[in-house]
């Protein structure tokens, strides 16, 4: 059945529906399937599937049902995009505070419409969100501003906060494990819990989180900085989650507000990420994409990219969330990717379809981890003009020549020497963690920084 004559609009104006405040609007990659509908005709069954639709007309539609369709009003079908209005009235709300939810605009947006028979594939590509019911969503509590103030940085431009991943990510017991936090601690600021580590039978949290809380207060005692944890809270239960918050803030007790939570957001989901915001608003909300790729890569041709995860994500109240290495680390990513940085940054942004202005909400703070090292972070900071962000380096710290800690006072350097707008084959000159990390790394530093044996003084022969 051809729904284009309700479902469609394309007399439709995008500035007006942004000015009339009370449409959300979706742009999606879309191709129908072969003999169906022509492409108009599939975007209107795509936006009835969507919203107040049905494969047939049905008796209990009546005009105030049609009030809140969904509609088409943009398409170009050479280049697979369609753009589709959803009134703001369709989305749920909570019953005992009238708050938004994601879930909701998921169910719509990506819901049966990903498994419609007549679609050969669609993506959401970007989204806007009007003022009205932007408002309801908690958008953040805390970001590297907090952090920042922990860690006794100026407030404003603090700079990188020197992270790690404790590596192998699997497979240490509690002892060990907080022997490397210590030893990463001496140089570094942040450690988080790589996604998967929780309470596994060989490392279980009630013997660790002791432990690593016991090796913060001496790595602060040692150094006179503060230092902080990200500690992993992830849950199918929400009630196992904040069991789990009580009592690592309890454990670490006076050093309870250097503690984050870490929430794999992505395969948790929208409940596990409000949990967190709700239950702990006190503490750094970072969240960890952990499977986001199946459905935000280039490569797949279904779900959202990576633009609309992000954006999700500052609407849920994500502190910080993991954002790539914009092709500058190992993970897929191109430089161009500075744009889900600069939506999670800024008061306002240009998406890849729409302008977004977040009316006041917390900025979420970028971390940057996936195979960086100190000599790749000064084109990093160039690409994204910046170096206001968390960066977690498993290998670039203890994959360093010299240890754990000189890996940490490596990455701090490499942040310092561009801060300073200082050459970093110069800074390494005084700086012998910084040196070693042109020893350790000396593929990238052959390829980033042609010539640094002769002004280091380092043969070639020494990494044969």
């Amino acid at each position: 059945m051809d729904q284009s004559n309700r479902y469609a609009r394309l007399d439709l104006n995008e500035d007006e529906l942004i000015k009339g405040g009370r449409h959300v609007l979706c742009a999606y990659l879309m191709k129908p399937k072969a003999g169906y509908y022509d492409f108009l005709g599939t975007a209107a069954h795509f936006a009835a599937e969507s919203s107040t639709g049905t494969n047939v007309e049905v008796s209990t539609t009546d005009d105030f049902t049609k009030g809140v369709d969904a509609l088409v009003y943009e398409i170009d079908e050479a280049n697979e995009l369609m753009k589709i209005a959803y009134p703001i009235e369709l989305f749920d709300r909570n019953i005992k505070d009238g708050r938004a939810m994601i879930v909701s605009f998921l169910t719509l947006a990506i819901g049966n419409n990903q498994g419609m028979g007549d679609v050969e594939y669609a993506k959401m590509l970007d989204f806007y969100v009007p003022p009205a019911y932007l408002r309801l969503f908690d958008g953040p509590a805390m970001n590297i501003q907090d952090m920042w103030r922990v860690l006794g940085r100026d407030i404003n431009n603090g700079g990188m906060v020197v992270g790690t991943i404790i590596k192998p990510k699997l497979g240490l017991r509690p002892q060990p494990f907080a022997d490397a936090c210590y030893q990463f601690w001496l140089g570094g600021d942040f450690i988080k819990n790589d996604e998967p580590q929780g309470n596994q039978v060989f490392a279980p949290l009630k013997k660790t989180i002791p432990l690593v809380a016991d090796a913060m207060k001496r790595a602060q005692d040692e150094t006179g900085e503060a230092k902080i944890f990200s500690a992993n809270i992830t849950s199918d239960d929400p009630f196992e989650m904040i069991a789990r918050g009580e009592f690592i803030l309890e454990t670490f007790g006076e050093n309870a507000d250097h503690v984050a939570f870490l929430v794999d957001g992505f395969v948790g989901g929208p409940m596990a990420v409000t949990t967190c915001r709700r239950y702990f608003a006190n503490q750094f909300l970072h969240y960890h994409r952990a499977g986001h790729g199946m459905v935000t890569s280039p490569q797949t041709q279904r779900g959202y990219n990576a633009l609309v995860h992000m954006k999700m994500s500052r609407m849920q109240g994500a502190s910080g969330i993991h954002t790539g290495t914009m092709g500058f680390g190992k993970m897929e990513g191109d430089p161009t990717d500075k744009l889900l940085a600069y939506m999670l940054e800024n008061e306002e942004a240009e998406g890849l379809y729409y302008p977004q202005k977040w009316y006041g909400m917390k900025p979420t703070t970028p971390i940057i981890s996936g195979g960086m090292n100190a000599l790749r972070l000064p084109g990093f900071f160039d690409n994204l003009g910046h170096s206001n962000v968390i960066q977690t380096s498993g290998g670039g710290a203890f994959g360093h020549k010299d240890g754990g800690t000189a890996g940490a006072k490596s990455l701090q350097q490499a942040r310092d020497a561009w801060m300073k707008g200082v050459d970093l084959v110069e800074y390494a000159k005084e700086h012998p963690e910084l040196k070693g990390a042109f020893e350790t790394f000396h593929w990238d530093a052959d390829n980033l920084f042609p010539g640094w044996r002769e002004s280091l003084g380092v043969s070639a022969a020494a990494h044969k």
